[in-house]
């Protein structure tokens, strides 16, 4: 890439990378020192502080993820609004130096950090964010903790799953499965106590099945059940990991168990082209920030520019809800959905750009 860039490129670059680097490392403090406070306030006592310090480490790649686009926005207002401050950008341009080059520097700094976020969202911040939650859901388990997410609802053929406590995703709690014929009518009712993953299929302990025969019904103990499902445990952990800390991967796997199960894949199509769209919407948020340097802020200091990119994050962050609520609301194609504000954030920089003087 160097041989591609001029060195007052890659001087523009540098500032911007570096300047992004302070500000990624000052929100994602931030933003860890609240989910500490939050951790802190709604744990049980099971979690010590200790605990509680390393759960919120191994998140900080996925918050790291989620605050990109703005670490980007920010970045570039500082990191291009410092070279305008010094009368760098002046002396630039006096050599030539055109706005349009400029904005393609920018963008190269921005496909970097885009490329950081792919980083970020496929595996760092989604082994961070499991690690994560197993260990909350060992600890708390271990003193009888009522830890886990829930309820959840699966369906696996003619078996519907309702779990009231996903502990992990090799094991769970207080479950209920109904099976249904071919015709769709009741036949029996499973009710387990617990039930872990082991070998290749679930061990279910304190099981009761009610039968729904012809013309009686029957209820059978057991205290132990051997059973085969397609569910596995790599189904449930994308229970157990939030939405937005999935890999692409990993969304892709739960729209094919979801699809191949007849249920709505909507929100889960929506989550993934945004996560396919981030590195656009980062290299989008940098462009738009680059001609800010040439209006009437360029004289402005460091603390109307982070203001400004502020607002600017905090506008297309309510962009990208009305966007995505519009979509389900509509049915709109989950690309348009997610998209959309990010075409009209990369249209609105090349416009300004353009129009820069």
């Amino acid at each position: 890439m160097s041989r591609l860039l001029g060195q007052l490129d890659r001087y523009v670059v540098g500032a911007i990378l570096g300047l992004s680097a302070v500000v990624g490392l000052g929100l994602v403090s931030l933003y860890s020192f609240i989910s500490f406070i939050t951790e802190i306030d709604q744990s049980s006592d099971s979690l010590g502080v200790g605990q509680i310090f390393v759960v919120t480490l191994l998140s900080m790649p996925a918050g790291l993820y989620v605050l990109m686009p703005l670490v980007a926005m920010l970045g570039t207002l500082l990191g291009v609004g410092q070279l305008a401050a010094q009368s760098e950008i002046t002396a630039m341009r006096a050599a030539g130096y055109s706005n349009l080059r400029l904005g393609r520097a920018a963008l190269i700094a921005g496909l970097l950090m885009g490329l950081l976020a792919v980083g970020l969202g496929e595996s760092v911040g989604p082994i961070g964010q499991q690690a994560a939650e197993r260990i909350k859901a060992g600890i708390e388990a271990d003193v009888g903790g009522e830890s886990g997410v829930g309820p959840v609802w699966l369906r696996d053929g003619g078996n519907v799953y309702f779990i009231r406590r996903l502990q992990a995703e090799d094991r769970f709690a207080d479950a209920e499965i109904y099976r249904f014929d071919d015709a769709l009518n009741l036949r029996s009712i499973l009710s387990v106590q617990s039930a872990r993953h082991v070998r290749g299929r679930w061990q279910f302990e304190g099981v009761s099945e009610t039968r729904f025969e012809d013309q009686a019904v029957r209820v059978q103990q057991r205290d132990v059940l051997a059973w085969q499902s397609g569910i596995d445990p790599e189904v449930l952990e994308l229970y157990v990991l939030e939405a937005d800390t999935l890999s692409v991967t990993g969304l892709v796997r739960l729209i094919a168990y979801l699809d191949g199960n007849g249920l709505d894949t909507r929100e889960q199509q929506l989550e993934l082209w945004r996560k396919l769209i981030a590195p656009l919407t980062v290299m989008a948020m940098v462009l738009f920030a680059v001609p800010f340097v040439f209006g009437p802020t360029r004289g402005g200091g460091a603390g109307q520019r982070l203001l400004i990119g502020v607002l600017v994050g905090i506008g297309f962050h309510l962009l990208n809800e009305i966007s995505a609520n519009f979509g389900a609301l509509y049915g709109w194609p989950a690309p348009l959905a997610a998209g959309l504000p990010t075409a009209v954030l990369a249209l609105a920089a090349v416009a300004r750009l353009g129009a820069a003087r």
